[in-house]
């Protein structure tokens, strides 16, 4: 059985607004996406196979077009990923910063940023009780250990009150909200 060293991307033709248009399509029913992601795909696709229309490429209009639509959602895209992180234990800055790597605006993250906020003592309690931090840990942890606990809660976006409650609790002992 012979096999082709031929590239499977090298006997592909540029693009045309038909054929764009089908990429962004078929993208859109694999995954949840933003406008920007949605963009920077086609832009990419553009950049792989080459242009061959003779006006510009639409990739705006397919984005805005597909906007429009309801096929990409900024708004429910980052609500969904805000309860995800939420319920993974993130905390409000994390999932801040997952919203701005979307490349969501910020009018449209308004909401889940609020709704991050009013869950942050639920979502540190998540995160210690899946670390095992604090009053969910099995035996009380050493001040080295603490302060590694303390760093991870922080990089996982939650306040540092909350984060230096939880990391001093003793086990089984599960503080209260302090909001």
């Amino acid at each position: 059985m012979a096999v082709s060293t031929k590239h499977r991307n090298s006997a592909r033709p540029p693009l045309d607004s038909e054929a764009l248009e089908r990429l962004a399509l078929h993208y859109v029913e694999r995954y949840a996406t933003t406008r920007a992601r949605l963009r920077g795909y086609l832009e990419r696709k553009l950049r792989e196979r080459g242009w061959a229309g003779e006006s510009e490429p639409p990739h705006e209009a397919i984005v805005a077009r597909f906007a429009e639509r309801g096929y990409v959602n900024d708004r429910l895209f980052a609500e969904s990923r805000a309860e995800a992180l939420a319920r993974r234990g993130y905390g409000a800055r994390r999932v801040d910063s997952a919203l701005r790597i979307a490349g969501i605006e910020d009018a449209d993250a308004e909401i889940a940023r609020v709704q991050a906020g009013e869950r942050a003592w639920d979502a540190a309690l998540t995160y210690a009780r899946r670390k095992k931090i604090g009053p969910f840990a099995p035996e009380p942890s050493e001040e080295k250990r603490q302060q590694k606990q303390l760093a991870a809660m922080l990089r996982a976006g939650h306040p540092f009150e909350f984060a230096k409650l939880l990391v001093s609790a003793s086990p089984g002992e599960c503080p209260s909200d302090p909001n």
